[in-house]
């Protein structure tokens, strides 16, 4: 391709763009707008797989231990679960540190343990991690099985339902994500459609003097691509303002919730609104082309 051709191509781009300015400007702010409300809610959705997966990692196993075994007999069960591959930590909590910790939860109303006297009711116990919070049921029959274990908890009604909830929070996460982009392309497209439409007689004379076919696309796809690049480009400032109130709004009053830190997310999020404003702007000029030049 000649560099004069391609000084051609943009310069037409240009013109084109400053021609019809209004709608350069309409598919701009609807590529803008589709992209920003497409990037919403993906943040939405990748904070929500955040806060599942800081749930999940939240579920432990509890493993009460005969008071009768030895020490050699402890150190075994210790050693068998580390060893197990769903296992990432196990820590040793005696039942001093537990009745330490429960007087620490009850606060004021620790008073309510001195009815015990000396005594310590409670038994030691291994708190044990898993690498995956969908191993932890697999797990927890595993160490049941171990010789000196008493008795294994993990909430079980609670960790069925936390899983449910966050694998359903995913599936309707992904399928409400899907939905969206193509209801983002499918106006996009409309819109880029709206503007080969309105430049059909210049289209149709381009044909008529011997134009090749690629010759009138290239100015039509170029300007697909900046108008995509700019509306991607107004839509990840616009989310970034947006993510910065949010995390500071959120952080505010729960200081403790787990978000999606800023960066490097909000830089792949602009690349890819980038990304995705170049190929919806090359496929709607394409398909909006394709019928125009069938003259």
């Amino acid at each position: 391709m000649k560099i004069q051709t391609i000084e051609y191509y943009f310069r037409e781009v240009i013109l084109s763009m400053i021609r019809n300015r209004w709608m350069t400007f309409a598919s701009i702010g609807t590529v803008a707008v589709s992209l920003f409300v497409l990037g919403v809610f993906f943040i939405l959705v990748m904070n929500m797989n955040k806060m599942a997966s800081s749930l999940e990692s939240q579920v432990q196993i509890s493993v009460y231990i005969n008071d009768n075994l030895p020490e050699q007999g402890r150190n075994e069960i210790e050693r068998m679960t580390r060893d197990m591959k769903s296992v990432s930590a196990i820590e040793y909590v005696p039942r001093e540190k537990a009745l330490q910790i429960l007087q620490e939860r009850l606060g004021e109303n620790k008073k309510i343990l001195d009815a015990l006297g000396e005594s310590n009711p409670l038994p030691n116990a291994f708190l044990v991690t898993v690498t995956n919070a969908a191993d932890v049921k697999k797990t927890a029959a595993a160490i049941a099985d171990l010789y000196g274990v008493d008795e294994v908890k993990y909430g079980q009604d609670v960790a069925a339902n936390l899983f449910e909830l966050t694998h359903l929070l995913r599936f309707f996460g992904v399928i409400l994500m899907l939905l969206l982009l193509g209801a983002t392309v499918f106006i996009i497209s409309n819109t880029i459609r709206l503007t080969v439409f309105a430049r059909r007689k210049e289209i149709a004379i381009m044909k008529y003097v011997g134009a090749t076919d690629w010759f009138i696309r290239w100015p039509f796809i170029l300007e697909g691509i900046g108008l995509g690049i700019i509306g991607g480009g107004v839509s990840a400032l616009a989310l970034r303002s947006f993510y910065s109130a949010m995390i500071a709004k959120i952080y505010e009053s729960l200081a403790f919730f787990p978000m999606v830190e800023q960066y490097p997310f909000m830089n792949y999020l602009t690349l890819a609104l980038c990304g995705a404003g170049v190929l919806i702007g090359i496929l709607g000029s394409t398909v909006s082309l394709k019928r125009f030049m069938e003259v």
